[in-house]
């Protein structure tokens, strides 16, 4: 029995220095690493103009209600068709409209109204100018949400282009504090994005009567020429290098 015991202990203490020679060998191989920020701004060109075209009625009768809906953005779309523009449907409900009538003290309703939104984008301003123009006083059509924008695919290439230049900065800086310990930065181990790009231009345009004189642009040259400030970038990563 002692004899057995002995074996067991030896075998326990045996496992026991083993875990630890190949813990300590574990831990010498595992590189040393160092963890660091970098950041990139730039700016992208807003390449796209687009405003929302709404068309609205109202009519005691449902089916009365749609019908002048859809016949107003057809004809909306039809005219659409032959102009160099991009356009979706945002919108499309019917529901019935009511008021508050101060002198009977209830809701009185006053019919079935329909709400058909159409968004209208293109690459320059001059198309969406003629499209306002076209439809400028007309009867339940109303402009709204006029922008301009950096499209994703003018944004993407350049979106990438700012996350390498934001690691090669947070190399930059890794590399400096690792020489601070006569040492430098080996390769990239990982790395985590974050980006932001700035709000699109909102300017006010007023309705559709004013088409022709739209503020469009942030501001205007000397020669009266429309301006776009471009859209800011900023990207931000963490990233962790090893030390060699």
């Amino acid at each position: 029995m002692k004899k057995t015991l002995t074996w067991i202990g030896t075998v326990i203490g045996t496992a026991a220095v083993l875990a630890l020679i190949f813990g300590a060998l574990e831990r010498k191989n595992e590189p040393r690493t160092i963890a660091t920020t970098g950041q990139c701004l730039t700016t992208a060109p807003r390449d796209k103009t687009a405003i929302t075209l709404r068309v609205t009625t109202l009519d005691k009768s449902a089916a009365t209600s749609m019908k002048m809906a859809t016949a107003k953005v057809a004809e909306i779309t039809e005219f659409l068709k032959t102009q160099d523009v991009q356009m979706q449907t945002t919108q499309f409900n019917s529901y019935e409209k009511t008021e508050w009538n101060r002198d009977e003290q209830k809701s009185v309703t006053l019919g079935i109204e329909t709400t058909i939104a159409v968004e209208v984008s293109a690459n320059n301003i001059e198309t969406i100018e003629k499209v306002l123009t076209q439809f400028a006083g007309q009867t339940n059509v109303f402009s709204e949400d006029l922008r301009m924008y950096t499209s994703p695919e003018a944004l993407k290439p350049i979106v990438e282009d700012c996350m390498a230049r934001a690691v090669e900065n947070a190399r930059t800086r890794a590399e400096a504090l690792a020489a601070g310990d006569g040492k430098r930065a080996g390769k990239l181990l990982a790395v985590s994005y974050g980006t932001q790009t700035g709000e699109v231009a909102r300017p006010t345009s007023g309705n559709l009567m004013r088409a022709a004189k739209l503020e469009v642009a942030t501001a205007m040259d000397a020669a009266g020429t429309i301006v776009s400030r471009d859209t800011d970038v900023s990207v931000n990563v963490s990233a962790v290098f090893e030390i060699r």
